[in-house]
């Protein structure tokens, strides 16, 4: 049974995800007004989103062995305390230099944060109780991107650019006392070499990936410099991989793949990010850019896939305990895939029942889908390589849903030649976002495939145990010799 600390650190931790995918996203609504007071154009504040995703997707691999040399406890509030004085260093930014530097520097903390707060509070966790900690944990990734275009939109309207940094101070603060009193230091222990030659070429290549993402996120423009930054970058990483699973002592063990669950979830759960990170990119830009619709209208009806995600949210933990990890991951792929299909298909005219209806589903796919995965990665990882599993699981998870957005860009620019090769005319602005959701949809398909593969017992050392499973289990145990 889960107790009353580590229900708390599981909350702690729920709570750093939301103010690190919060600051991921809630910038980029707020672009012009950053970019007037400082001087620059709009899309110059792009460097600012950039800068910490990148720094995010750079870091995170080197939080497993930080951890391992200098103890959870004082990672962790290193971590925090990083992230709220960049926070506010950010709100007395006077230049764009200095805010994509302290950018830089907030992101540092947050890839520190999270990944270790995730295996504190799963550490020494018995199996069946993962889930229910997971679920404490991942709702707030899910919340994050779908209010921050409003509150982002709000606070640019209504207040200074500057609160869109300010708001972490208090959140950053509590966080920190609690963490202090709920976060022991664990056992000493002395970590292998830095692997430096791993550190160099992980690194770069998830840089140059997530600056991939960034370039292919512009609405314009070529795609010869997105094209010569993704060749190099899947090069680079091609010899990472090389790398890692020859040398003694790598930053990231990639043997954890060999169990089949944990392969899965980096697999397909990557694919399901991808889908779940572009439908609140997407869909505001759908209401406001065709339908004509307002940004405070547009956020309105976003927020039902909010509703979705938290009223399914009780109920995960049973889902999973009574029916398995295979069917409802299927099942949480198709009707994501659906209800983005179904999103081609609205209009101006259409409902709005109908719209907030198909956001509830929408959001509580997203939710089913994602607490799945997430708890499946731990299913089957021994104790002495859970930091390995963490490490590798979360920065496949930072990278899918920082490229989310870069994956709905490229759709939208899709959408038009498709269009017009389908039909042999220019097609609508809105057939193009229809296209855009549709090949999205195919990501999520993707993830569907990957879990049919599942096997059925996949993840049956986190069940929990459920009346109907007892007597099933009861009665296999009598007919076996």
């Amino acid at each position: 049974m889960i107790d009353s600390r580590q229900r708390a650190i599981a909350l702690l931790v729920s709570g750093c995800l939301f103010m690190e995918n919060l600051d991921g996203t809630i910038v980029a609504t707020a672009a012009p007004r950053i970019g007037t007071s400082l001087g620059v154009s709009a899309t110059a504040i792009g460097l600012v989103v950039t800068a910490y995703l990148l720094t995010l997707a750079v870091l995170i691999p080197l939080s497993g062995w930080l951890t391992a040399r200098h103890g959870a406890r004082r990672v962790f509030l290193t971590a925090i305390a990083l992230f709220t004085f960049a926070s506010l260093a950010c709100a007395c930014s006077t230049s764009l230099g200095e805010l994509v530097g302290l950018r830089v520097l907030q992101g540092a903390g947050g890839a520190m944060m999270v990944p270790v707060g995730r295996l504190t509070a799963l550490s020494g966790a018995a199996k069946p109780d993962i889930p229910r900690l997971v679920s404490f944990m991942v709702w707030p990734a899910l919340l994050a991107p779908v209010i921050a275009p409003p509150l982002g939109g709000a606070i640019a309207t209504y207040a200074s650019w500057r609160w869109l940094f300010l708001i972490n101070i208090p959140l950053g603060a509590a966080a920190f006392a609690f963490a202090r009193r709920l976060i022991t230091a664990g056992p000493q222990s002395v970590p292998p070499p830095l692997d430096w030659l791993g550190v160099l070429l992980t690194s770069a290549g998830l840089g140059a990936l997530t600056y991939t993402g960034h370039l292919l996120s512009g609405t314009g423009g070529s795609w010869q410099l997105p094209t010569a930054f993704g060749s190099a970058s899947l090069l680079l990483l091609v010899f990472a991989v090389r790398h890692l699973r020859r040398a003694r002592h790598p930053l990231i063990d990639l043997r954890t793949l060999r169990l089949q669950s944990f392969r899965a979830t980096v697999s397909g759960g990557s694919a399901f990010w991808v889908a779940v990170s572009a439908v609140p990119f997407l869909l505001p830009l759908l209401f406001q850019v065709v339908f004509g619709w307002s940004a405070v209208r547009a956020g309105a009806v976003l927020l039902f896939v909010f509703v979705g995600n938290i009223g399914i949210k009780p109920a995960t933990t049973y889902l999973f305990s009574r029916f398995g990890y295979r069917p409802l991951l299927t099942l949480s792929g198709l009707v994501l895939a659906g209800t983005m299909a179904g999103f081609a298909f609205i209009t101006a005219g259409t409902p709005l029942v109908l719209i907030a209806v198909m956001a509830v589903v929408s959001g509580a796919a997203r939710s089913l889908g994602l607490t799945g995965y997430t708890t499946l990665a731990f299913a089957d990882i021994p104790p002495e390589e859970m930091r390995n599993a963490n490490t590798l699981n979360a920065t496949m998870g930072q990278l899918a849903a920082g490229l989310g957005v870069a994956a709905a860009t490229v759709a939208l620019r899709l959408g038009g030649p498709l269009g017009r090769l389908s039909t042999g005319h220019r097609v609508s602005l809105g057939t193009d976002y229809g296209i855009a959701f549709c090949l999205l949809a195919l990501s999520a398909l993707a993830a569907t495939a990957g879990a049919l593969r599942l096997h059925p017992s996949t993840g049956h050392a986190i069940r929990g145990q459920v009346p109907g499973q007892r007597r099933e289990q009861a009665g296999l145990s009598r007919s076996s010799p």
